[in-house]
């Protein structure tokens, strides 16, 4: 059985999780980063300091002035491996043997039964890439703890400091005072200043309520709607993103998303995107999920059977009969998302009080 739908059934489970929009539940991470293969293992992101000036004009057999070259600084490291592991114990493996002696046997059962497991490894690499994405992309730093054995990973896409920005006054709590037009708009004329243009931005429910209440956004709003009276509606997320789209030239995307991990059998939900940032982005993929070749991709093992997912997830079902006899279904990467051009973002933390 295992011969016969296993890969055809991993191609089904890869290509419905990688359309995951379509249920509401989208991975970021694969929206805006490709795929690069590093054949030594490691993965490396280039900050430059770059700026965009003028050629001179000079006189003909005159010799061209000499510029500032440009500072140039790497972030990088080992790729690290993920993956997850479930079993099958005799008693559900005698359940189905049982479904398989029935004269007309539910082969869509016996399907689940079988291959529940390989749903849910692949899926565990797709969510722990995306908590490391949300928290490096809002951040600029990924940390992931171990959930059971190893030690932590902790990124550092090498965000600049002078790309990081803070709001004049927070906004809750002051919708009627905090100018949050005004604060965006520094984040906006820091990136024209660099030679950037900000074609999208990224925030979290925080961000868009709060906006949504700020008293210089609704007058914004109702003067672009032509509104008459004083009792200006609050926003919904889709006037927001207009307004953003109309002010500054890029719409905002909300980020609400949890991922859930599991600890000596209990399960917590994390919203790994850190509360209050918004994150403008010059470029419409921003980096890469690194990846390598696993040790076991090149010496399999006999007697299991493998099968890969979007190139770097390596799916395996085996069997052991100690200490009892158990169907084990496992899945490895060693991948990781990757900004590459992190001189080309900048946040804003609606939290944090910048003089």
């Amino acid at each position: 059985m295992v011969d016969k739908y296993f890969a055809n059934l991993v191609l089904s489970i890869t290509a419905r999780l990688n359309d995951k929009a379509q249920d509401g539940l989208p991975y970021l991470y694969k929206q805006l980063l490709g795929t690069d293969y590093s054949t030594d293992g490691k993965w490396s992101t280039l900050t430059g300091a770059y700026t965009r000036v003028a050629a001179d004009v000079v006189a003909m057999d005159s010799p061209l002035p000499l510029k500032k070259r440009d500072a140039l600084a790497v972030a990088g490291g080992n790729i690290p491996k993920l993956g997850m592991e479930l079993y099958l114990n005799e008693n559900q493996m005698s359940e189905i043997d049982a479904l398989l002696r029935m004269d007309k046997p539910n082969i869509n059962a016996i399907l689940r039964k079988v291959f529940g497991d390989t749903n849910r490894v692949i899926e565990g690499v797709f969510e722990r890439m995306e908590g490391m994405f949300l928290q490096g992309f809002s951040t600029g730093v990924a940390l992931a703890d171990t959930d059971n054995v190893g030690t932590g990973i902790r990124v550092d896409y090498g965000y600049l400091d002078a790309n990081k920005f803070g709001v004049k006054a927070k906004w809750e709590g002051n919708a009627t005072t905090a100018k949050a037009l005004d604060d965006i708009e520094k984040v906006k004329a820091k990136a024209t200043a660099d030679g950037n243009r900000i074609v999208k931005a990224y925030a979290d429910p925080y961000f868009f309520s709060n906006i949504a209440e700020n008293a210089q956004v609704r007058s914004q709003f109702a003067f672009n709607s032509g509104f008459v009276g004083t009792d200006v509606p609050i926003l919904d997320d889709t006037q927001v993103s207009a307004l953003m789209q109309r002010k500054f030239g890029f719409p905002v995307y909300k980020v609400d998303r949890a991922v859930l991990t599991e600890k000596n059998g209990v399960q917590t939900s994390h919203k790994y995107w850190q509360e209050g940032i918004i994150a403008f982005v010059c470029d419409e993929e921003i980096g890469s999920v690194v990846w390598t070749d696993l040790a076991e991709m090149n010496h399999p093992v006999a007697g299991v059977d493998y099968q890969t997912a979007d190139e770097y997830i390596l799916v395996s079902k085996y069997r052991d009969n100690r200490p009892a006899l158990r169907e084990y279904t496992a899945s490895q990467a060693r991948a990781i998302p990757v900004i590459s051009n992190p001189d080309r973002i900048y946040t804003l933390d609606i939290k944090s009080v910048q003089a």
